[in-house]
């Protein structure tokens, strides 16, 4: 996007043919997005990167844990180079990858909102990257266990 453009325009013209927007009306109408820069996947001014100057984007990294994808708003003349990516690997504790998605984009002059939504995806991308455990069997107790012990 052009810098001397506004974001508010952009949004204006771009909202009802955007290439990341995806409806559905079993979903009883809501828009939703698959723009990388779009924390929640809600298709709304607010949450949509591509017409905001400065958007954060959590995806999974390649080999387990997350990158984080910054969008600069002093290169919005050259598109190639305007998001920045930083790789946290899955060796690293997850408290130490919140802190560093928060410090990276505190210290930059990203919205607060929009941190605490990049913690969450972050948080969620890191839960799914867990094993499954097994079940454990129900332990019997009671009069259950003693009969079982008893025959």
């Amino acid at each position: 996007m052009a810098s001397n453009i506004s974001a508010d325009l952009i949004w204006e013209v771009t909202h009802n043919y955007s290439s990341s927007l995806v409806k559905r009306k079993q979903s009883g109408g809501v828009q939703f997005s698959r723009h990388p820069l779009n924390l929640r996947n809600q298709y709304t001014r607010k949450y949509e990167g591509a017409v905001a100057d400065k958007a954060i984007g959590v995806q999974a990294g390649d080999n387990g844990g997350v990158t984080l994808l910054t969008k600069k708003d002093n290169k919005a003349h050259a598109p190639s180079s305007h998001i920045q990516s930083s790789t946290f690997g899955s060796g690293r504790s997850s408290r130490k990858t919140y802190s560093a998605i928060v410090n990276s984009t505190a210290k930059h002059g990203y919205r607060p909102d929009l941190r605490k939504d990049a913690v969450a995806r972050a948080s969620a991308i890191r839960k799914s990257q867990k094993p499954v455990k097994e079940d454990k069997p129900a332990k019997l107790r009671g009069a259950k266990a003693r009969a079982a012990e008893a025959s």
